[in-house]
């Protein structure tokens, strides 16, 4: 059994990531490429050409189609062969790679790597700060060696800011102010409310101004591997809540843990905010900070992966801060064991999808279909 959830939507690259050349990447196993059209529409083909498996990654684009730099195999979007590699040769239409349903939205672009037929987009996790108007997001991308549970893990426990991110956003009001967890169907909440607190170095920068703040963390996780975090400070004059916020300076940090395998990751982290949306320097400024802010969990994660290799007879132990992970990683267990696809409801008034979202379902191809009807058998000897 996998710890990932199959029939779900992961993020495979920001929207800017993909382009006219292939890029290679793996998602829950499977090797992928992917490129746009040039309609700008994204394929995700296996990497694999399914003559003698070189990765179609390392091929040649010829219009939408791509060809093997290895003997020169051609296939069109959808996976299907239209050259053979003697071009006096009849195509063999039976010879094809596996596609991938693809679908565009909140800066992302997302496949399905489960069945093709429960593929439904409503099923993408709804960031919609990442894609309303008024709001202007940014961010980055990271390759982890750790397993993905233990970044949703530390999204949903920020006490872990204090020592890890002293410098930029921890204080030690994160280790005295209480945490409620809750759960709302298959998504779980880590709210902190922080009334009358001295602001860290960039929520100082950010309000533009000193004195007591209130500040606030609610930390949401969505199936199948993201976590948003609502965050913010507000004057205390100003009256904010934890219910109702919008009177300092908010934003949501955006975090998507896409597996690669069961110890490594793509992490795609970001900061949306709703507050100078058209200050492209400070947005500039802020990615580099929040860069280095990542890195460090990045640092922590893949340390905390070597150690669990390193003791094999020992567990994670779960205390009283690890509520939000703890319920995150039972949301997604069950999942995985009732073999069914992640729920993620979301109102249609919260949902606001970019113009240029999309859905892509190029024709499928199974490897099995692929090798059987091969010419040339692709077995290793």
């Amino acid at each position: 059994m996998t710890t990932w959830i199959i029939n779900a939507w992961y993020v495979a690259g920001w929207d800017h990531e993909i382009g006219e050349r292939p890029l290679a990447r793996t998602i829950c196993g499977v090797p992928m490429m992917l490129y746009r059209k040039l309609d700008r529409s994204v394929v995700a083909m296996r990497d694999a050409c399914p003559h003698r498996l070189l990765p179609l990654s390392m091929g040649l684009r010829e219009g939408d189609s791509i060809r093997c730099k290895y003997h020169g195999l051609k296939l069109g979007a959808d996976g299907v062969a239209e050259e053979m590699p003697l071009r006096t040769e009849k195509v063999n239409k039976g010879i094809c790679a596996e596609t991938f349903v693809v679908a565009e939205r909140h800066r992302f672009v997302w496949v399905w790597v489960g069945e093709r037929e429960a593929a439904d987009p409503d099923l993408i996790p709804d960031l919609w700060p990442c894609s309303t108007p008024g709001w202007t997001v940014d961010g980055g991308y990271y390759h982890v060696s750790a397993d993905y549970r233990l970044m949703i893990d530390n999204l949903m426990d920020l006490t872990h800011e204090t020592y890890v991110h002293a410098g930029s956003i921890g204080q030690p009001e994160l280790m005295e102010a209480p945490l409620e967890t809750r759960v709302e169907g298959d998504r779980v909440f880590v709210s902190r409310w922080m009334p009358g607190i001295d602001a860290p170095p960039f929520w100082r920068g950010a309000l533009k101004k000193d004195g007591p703040v209130d500040r606030w963390q609610i930390c949401e996780f969505i199936p199948p591997s993201a976590v948003i975090i609502d965050v913010g400070v507000a004057p205390v004059e100003a009256g904010a809540t934890l219910q109702h916020h919008d009177q300092g300076v908010r934003g949501f940090v955006i975090d998507v843990a896409t597996p690669e395998s069961d110890t490594s990751m793509h992490y795609f982290w970001g900061m949306a905010r709703s507050f100078d949306i058209d200050d492209a320097g400070f947005t500039a400024r802020f990615k580099q900070q929040q860069g280095g802010v990542f890195l460090e969990d990045k640092e922590i994660l893949e340390a905390q992966q070597r150690a669990i290799a390193a003791n094999p007879a020992m567990k994670l132990n779960a205390y009283s801060i690890d509520q939000g992970g703890t319920r995150a990683r039972q949301i997604i267990s069950r999942i995985i064991a009732n073999g069914s696809a992640t729920a993620c409801p979301h109102p249609a008034t919260s949902t606001i999808i970019s113009p240029n979202s999309r859905i892509s379902r190029a024709r499928g191809c199974s490897l099995q279909r692929a090798r059987a009807r091969a010419i040339i058998s692709t077995s290793s000897r």
